[in-house]
């Protein structure tokens, strides 16, 4: 029970200590002035659009014709309009209808699940509600709202099986190409080293063949100096030999003992006397 409903009893029952508010008897349509139209199980297809702490009869009615509607229901403090009354199977005795009004006390604003049914006296002619409606302790605008507000959370986004874990694709994404990229930078540096290997051995091999070629030729391995070798004359007796011909041979290796042939005659005839 809420407690709404428990203020509700509550007030009833002081109301059956001392005075029961009545509510009115029906009255015949008036336009321009709200009338009472019954007690209702039911508000029909009429909508609660408001809550007023001085709700009454005039307040609720008057406030369903400022909005255009023909047909209005009061309980305590809610207010519901709508375009025609509730079905005429709804329709209960006045005596269940012995709520006072909070705004005016001498009204009655419906009782516990029932409701005061005006005419707001827009239009005289009001039709009724093809089916009657629930008589459940909650009020058929609350019912309804209720309803609409939690039908659409079933089919919402926020579905459970939606949410529940699957595969991280941002994650493996990342995966991928942090993969990619090692990949990558092993096989370059993998083909980095080789070329630096083969670059190595090259020229280790051409520093082989230039010692081999210098060591068959006989020579000096080149020189820094663009090739180009001084070496002493004396040391190989054969080279330039045509150069010292008829003079002095100071391209001679002295170290060496040399056969020499002297002229005796000659070397006495020259000699001074």
């Amino acid at each position: 029970m809420s407690i709404r409903q428990f203020t509700v009893l509550a007030v009833l029952a002081l109301a059956s200590v001392s005075t029961a508010t009545k509510e009115k008897a029906p009255q015949d349509p008036i336009v321009g002035t709200d009338t009472v139209h019954g007690c209702y199980k039911s508000v029909g297809t009429m909508k609660k659009l408001n809550t007023d702490n001085f709700n009454s009869q005039g307040a609720c009615a008057g406030f369903c014709r400022k909005n255009g509607y023909v047909a209005g229901a009061s309980n305590s403090y809610d207010c519901w309009c709508g375009d025609e009354y509730p079905n005429k199977a709804d329709l209960v005795d006045d005596d269940q209808c012995t709520e006072p009004c909070p705004g005016y006390g001498d009204d009655a604003c419906g009782g516990l699940d029932t409701y005061t049914v005006y005419n707001t006296g827009k239009r005289v002619s009001v039709g009724e509600a093809s089916e009657p409606g629930s008589s459940s302790s909650s009020s058929a605008g609350a019912s309804k709202t209720s309803s609409a507000s939690n039908a659409p959370a079933s089919t919402s986004g926020c579905d459970p099986e939606s949410n529940k874990s699957g595969p991280n694709v941002a994650g493996i994404a990342a995966g991928v190409v942090v993969g990619v990229v090692a990949v990558s930078a092993l096989i370059g540096g993998g083909f980095f080293w080789m070329r630096r290997k083969r670059n190595a051995e090259i020229e280790e091999e051409h520093r082989r063949n230039a010692a081999v070629n210098a060591f068959i030729s006989g020579g000096k391995p080149p020189s820094s100096s663009g090739g180009l070798s001084m070496s002493d004359s004396r040391l190989d007796p054969v080279m330039n030999r045509r150069m010292s011909d008829g003079s002095i041979a100071d391209n001679q290796d002295y170290s060496r003992r040399i056969l020499r042939v002297r002229n005796i005659a000659m070397e006495s005839e020259m000699a001074p006397v």
